[in-house]
C-alpha cells in the first residue's frame, strides 16, 4: 500500500474508532463500505483496510454476506475484558512507580486539565478522554506490547459502556485520575493500585453486566424481603 493510501487508511480508522468510542456509532450499527467511503471521500479499499484494523481491535465484527457492524460484546465477554484490564493496569502502575519518563507527570497533568475542561459539557468526549488517560499511562511505561494490550481493552471497555452503562460521571473519574498520579509520584504502588481498583470497579459497576431476572419469581424475590412478618 502506498504512503498516501496508508495515511488515508489511518485517518479513516481513527475517525471511525472515535465515532464508536464517542457512541455516535452504536453497537450493532452496520458500516457499509460504500457509504463510509462516500462520506469520507475515499475508496472502498481504504475503508475495507480501516474496518479490518477495527475488527482486529475488537470494535467491529464482519458477518458473512452482510458486511461490517459495530461490535456487540456479550455480558460474559465484557466481564472477562474488565478482569483482564484490571490485571494489565495494575502492572502499568507497578512499572510507572519504578520508572517514569522525565516529562511523564507533565503529560498526565495536562491530560487531566483537558478532562476538567470538558467535565459536565460533553459526555461522549469525557468518556473518550477518560479512556485515553489510561492509554497514556500505559504508553509512558515504554513497553510497547503492554501499551498495545491496554489500548485494546480500554477501547473495548468504552464500547461495552456504550452498550450496558446506566450512567456516566466524569466527576469521580477525574478526581481519581489525579489521585492515581499523586500516588505514582510518591512511589506508593499499593495505594495507586487500590485507587485504580476502586476506579475500575466503579466503571464496571455502571455497566449492567449481570443479566436482569426474566421471570416473576426472581423479580418478586427481591421485594419479598420487605414484606412485614
Amino acid at each position: 500500500m502506498s504512503d498516501s493510501k496508508t495515511t488515508l487508511t489511518d485517518a479513516v480508522h481513527d475517525l471511525l474508532r472515535r465515532a464508536i468510542i464517542e457512541q455516535a456509532l452504536k453497537p450493532g450499527m452496520r458500516l457499509p463500505e460504500d457509504t463510509v467511503g462516500e462520506q469520507f471521500g475515499v475508496s472502498r479499499t481504504i475503508v475495507r483496510h480501516a474496518l479490518v484494523r477495527l475488527e482486529n481491535e475488537g470494535l467491529v465484527v464482519t458477518r458473512r454476506n452482510r458486511g461490517a457492524f459495530v461490535a456487540e460484546p456479550s455480558r460474559e465477554e465484557a466481564q472477562q475484558i474488565f478482569e483482564v484490564r484490571r490485571c494489565l493496569e495494575n502492572e502499568v502502575i507497578r512499572m510507572l512507580c519504578a520508572r517514569m519518563p522525565d516529562n511523564g507527570y507533565d503529560q498526565l497533568e495536562a491530560h487531566v486539565r483537558r478532562e476538567l475542561a470538558t467535565k459536565g459539557k460533553d459526555g461522549p468526549v469525557s468518556i473518550r478522554l477518560a479512556g485515553e488517560f489510561h492509554i497514556l499511562l500505559a504508553d509512558l511505561t515504554g513497553n510497547d506490547v503492554l501499551a498495545r494490550y491496554v489500548r485494546e481493552v480500554v477501547l473495548r471497555c468504552s464500547l461495552i459502556m456504550s452498550m450496558y452503562a446506566r450512567s456516566h460521571s466524569s466527576d469521580c473519574a477525574v478526581d481519581e485520575h489525579s489521585r492515581i498520579i499523586e500516588s505514582i509520584r510518591a512511589g506508593d504502588h499499593t495505594r495507586a493500585i487500590e485507587i485504580m481498583g476502586h476506579h475500575l470497579g466503579a466503571v464496571a459497576g455502571r455497566a449492567d453486566l449481570i443479566p436482569a431476572p426474566d421471570n416473576i419469581q426472581s423479580i418478586l424475590s427481591h421485594y419479598r424481603k420487605e414484606l412485614p412478618l
